[in-house]
């Protein structure tokens, strides 16, 4: 039996390597912890796309008639060889940053954002804004990000020539409680503007970096322009 507490998206994709599938008690006894720790990992793998679930029709129903579920690698698991990919990330990063036209880096980071924005737009739901950014704050969690949202007044609604009332509500502030990319934001605060930009991608606002920890701030912020969001939102 694995060591107690020693979970990680390697041991679970290890695991379901070696076996057809797997149930969340199977894992939880294999790996020494909890159900609740195991299925929190198992929707990491599942919203990456890594880990597939499926019902499992000869199983006795689990208590209270909730169905059992079984766990598979799906193919892009069975293709994957781990979850770090660091060192990796760091020297595309470097080669991005060596291209000396600026118009074509900035091309190419364009690029890189859609793409991105591609892998994850249908999971991100929502009409107003603030809904939007809560999927997104799930999403970002389930990636072991946390974000959290914030309300404040936009700093433009006490600016000369606004008209009275046209934004006069609180909006949703995206606060960054971690950095998805400390090592490569550290080298290169670059990274924060392709956040910032594939953030406003998924959301349909046009957001700005308000607040970085880069700059001395407690937390990173991604603020939408008020003109731009409808009052509904």
């Amino acid at each position: 039996m694995a060591a107690a507490n020693q979970l990680s998206d390697t041991t679970v994709v290890d695991y379901l390597r070696r076996h057809e599938g797997a149930t969340i008690g199977d894992l939880a006894r294999h790996m020494g912890v909890t159900t609740t720790a195991v299925r929190q990992r198992l929707l990491r793998l599942m919203d990456q796309g890594l880990v597939l679930r499926e019902l499992e029709e000869t199983a006795e129903p689990a208590g209270r008639g909730r169905p059992t579920h079984c766990y598979r690698l799906s193919r892009a698991g069975a293709r994957s060889g781990g979850d770090n990919y660091e060192e990796l990330a760091t020297v595309l990063w470097s080669e991005v940053r060596a291209v000396r036209d600026s118009e074509v880096r900035r091309g190419l980071l364009q690029r890189i954002v859609r793409r991105l924005a591609e892998t994850y737009r249908e999971r991100i739901e929502g009409n107003s804004l603030r809904e939007r950014m809560t999927s997104l704050v799930e999403l970002m969690g389930r990636r072991g990000v946390p974000f959290d949202i914030d309300e404040r007044l936009p700093e433009s609604s006490n600016l000369p020539g606004n008209q009275p009332g046209k934004q006069s509500g609180q909006l949703p502030v995206l606060t960054a409680l971690a950095c998805p990319y400390p090592d490569l934001a550290e080298q290169d605060q670059t990274v924060c503007a392709m956040e910032k930009m594939l953030f406003s991608e998924l959301l349909g606002e046009n957001l700005r970096l308000s607040a970085c920890r880069l700059d001395g701030d407690t937390c990173c912020t991604f603020e939408a322009n008020a003109a731009d969001v409808p009052l509904a939102n």
